[in-house]
């Protein structure tokens, strides 16, 4: 994954450089679906007490948060032109480049694109540059027009 998402940046660079739009990368935490606010914030307060958290009070805090829903971390390209503001998941954008048919939204397995390996076995860098730089250009040329 290291290898397209390092190619992800890179290309997304290459048309910032050229581009009208403004990118800002951020730090971001995906929940779970249907996770109400009132559970986030839930959640957000314990993690913040678990870091000053006395050994006893933070098994209690860890036993709590196993019941509870979990964020992971994202990643996101903050694209801003004018008043205009478009998000971009960049690891959404790496499944897309490492599996074949990725679709977020389906419960079904995905399939690794197998045509981004050579026959040793290694990344192909030519394959994984080429599918990187059409995709990335699909998201540049699906933003909103001036």
């Amino acid at each position: 994954m290291q290898p397209a998402f390092i190619r992800v940046v890179d290309n997304i660079r290459k048309l910032l450089d050229v581009s009208a739009w403004k990118g800002t990368y951020q730090d971001v935490l995906i929940w779970p679906p249907n996770t109400s606010d009132e559970t986030k914030a839930v959640v957000t307060r314990l993690l913040q007490e678990l870091e000053a958290a006395t050994p006893e009070k933070a098994a209690e805090i860890r036993e709590t948060l196993a019941r509870l829903p979990m964020p992971h971390p994202g990643y996101h390209l903050c694209l801003q032109r004018q008043e205009q503001q478009v998000s971009v998941d960049l690891w959404e954008l790496c499944y897309q480049v490492c599996f074949l048919d990725y679709n977020s939204l389906s419960d079904k397995p995905v399939d690794i694109d197998i045509s981004l390996i050579d026959e040793m076995g290694d990344v192909d860098w030519n394959a994984l540059e080429a599918k990187t730089k059409r995709l990335v250009e699909q998201v540049f040329a699906s933003l909103p027009p001036e």
